[in-house]
């Protein structure tokens, strides 16, 4: 058989996790390789999600969820400086407004405290209020001093970015459809773009990790996608709305509906959470809507939903366990990781450490790089630099000095480095989730088409050929056919 590539390790799936997985992987003299089926990673349950980094008090006691949860924020805590990673460690509130509310407070006080989460303690109304003024209906709250708001795209990236300066490769565009075996173990992994030879697979597929794992000959779980939307303001609303993380009192399907201020410093609203089919349908109805400004509105009354500037929803993978799904299967070489809903942003990082014990159960402990790099190169937007700074980026490269998004002050420079970066933008919102640029105020209304034109000039592509986000999402057709090869 012909092969397009050969690794040790193929990982399916370019999310948080499976850029987590590959990372981890990257530490070992390893050939590794993760596969992605759409143009960019992170762009499924990675990019529309709450965005927090749980402390881990919230999960059953004993559970891979918990053990994976705490593991995984004192990783982010040691990854942050490290990988430039966007984490502004607020702490989080669980604010109860009735009585039977507050009891609730001591059921997760004493889960958290059993699942090893430092710091925590209930704190009274009162005092809630001294630093969130505007939780008027507080009665009393659970303080996680831990948890932190997070950039999950940015993460991801990063994570991405380290494995690939320390030799593993990302593949995009790269839909797997099939398994080769002999004697019953996954020997390659059959793609869009061609077969794989490999020792090991991990399925970090998301919401079709089910539809992965069967492929393989493992029907040991199923994934239901649950929805989630949510709401976000602009900036003018005021980053002093909330100063970090604000939840409810959870339910038995989510951590409920929570109002949060954004590492960039616009306040968003969600998530609620429904059940479906469709592995693809991520569209906010009017009725979902209600439904997380009512659930907003119990905790902060005074939302200033006239400074709402998009909508969106987001995908989680909820396994029919109850609990993430991570290890080996009946399948030899191949391995799961998934079912990873709420915290598997949080519990990334200790993920990945699971699998990579996971692997070597089955085979002989792996050989560490001498020369393993674990740190990524400082990056600093433009909007953020000094007058100083700004004056050098500039002298540097002059298209730092042309602004092409107003709203949020992101240079051609800045975008052009996007797109040529390892794992760089190849399509808008690629760009949007590395730079900014088109999530200000007017969502790209200004600069959308001067950041197409940049990537049909980069990527040397013509303009209709460029790709809004997912394959298939071409922005504009040709004024006259193309010839093939023009």
């Amino acid at each position: 058989m012909d092969y397009f590539k050969e690794a040790d390790v193929v990982v399916i799936g370019g999310g948080i996790v499976g850029t987590a997985i590959l990372r981890e992987l990257s530490k070992y003299q390893l050939r590794s390789i993760l596969v992605e089926k759409e143009p960019d990673l992170a762009i499924g349950t990675t990019k529309a999600n709450s965005a927090i980094c749980h402390a881990g008090f919230d999960a059953p006691v004993g559970s891979m969820k918990a053990q994976t949860n705490v593991r995984g924020n004192e990783l982010y805590h040691e990854l942050a400086e490290d990988l430039q990673l966007d984490i502004k460690w607020c702490g989080s509130y669980v604010v109860a407004t009735t009585d039977e509310e507050v009891k609730s407070l001591d059921v997760l006080l004493e889960r958290g405290q059993k699942n090893g989460v430092p710091g925590l303690k209930i704190i009274s109304g009162d005092e809630l209020r001294k630093e969130e003024p505007n939780l008027t209906t507080a009665k009393a709250a659970l303080w996680a001093p831990t948890a932190g708001v997070m950039w999950p795209f940015g993460c991801a990236i990063a994570f991405a970015q380290c494995a690939v300066q320390n030799g593993a490769e990302v593949i995009r565009d790269c839909t797997v459809t099939g398994f080769v075996k002999e004697n019953g173990a996954v020997t390659a992994v059959t793609t869009s773009k061609g077969t794989i030879k490999t020792r090991f697979v991990i399925n970090a597929a998301g919401v079709y990790a089910d539809v992965i794992a069967k492929l393989a000959g493992d029907d040991s779980f199923t994934i239901t996608p649950r929805k989630g939307e949510y709401i976000l303001f602009d900036k003018t609303a005021g980053a002093d709305l909330v100063y970090g993380i604000v939840f409810p009192c959870p339910t038995k399907t989510s951590k409920g509906i929570l109002v949060c201020t954004t590492t960039h410093g616009n306040t968003f609203i969600g998530p609620n959470a429904q059940d479906q089919d469709s592995r693809e349908d991520n569209e906010v109805t009017t009725p979902g809507m209600n439904e997380i400004i009512a659930g907003a509105r119990k905790l902060v009354p005074n939302l200033p939903m006239g400074a709402a500037i998009t909508e969106f929803a987001g995908l989680r993978a909820v396994s029919s366990t109850g609990d993430f799904v991570l290890g080996e299967t009946k399948v030899p070489g191949f391995f799961n990781a998934a079912g990873t809903q709420s915290p598997g942003l949080s519990s990334a990082p200790a993920i990945a450490e699971q699998l990579v014990a996971a692997l070597e159960r089955t085979t002989k402990p792996f050989a560490y790089k001498e020369k393993f790099n674990g740190k990524l190169p400082v990056k600093k937007a433009f909007i953020r630099m000094n007058a100083a700074e700004k004056t050098a980026a500039i002298k540097k490269d002059s298209r730092f000095g042309r602004v092409i998004c107003r709203c949020e002050t992101v240079t051609e420079g800045e975008i052009v480095a996007a797109i040529h970066e390892p794992c760089g933008a190849l399509t808008v919102d690629g760009v949007k989730r590395r730079t900014r640029a088109g999530m200000g105020r007017c969502q790209g209304g200004f600069c959308g088409p001067r950041v197409v034109q940049i990537l049909s000039r980069e990527l040397q592509i013509p303009v209709p050929q460029v790709l809004k986000e997912r394959q298939h999402s071409e922005l504009y057709y040709a004024k006259f056919p193309v010839k093939e090869g023009k």
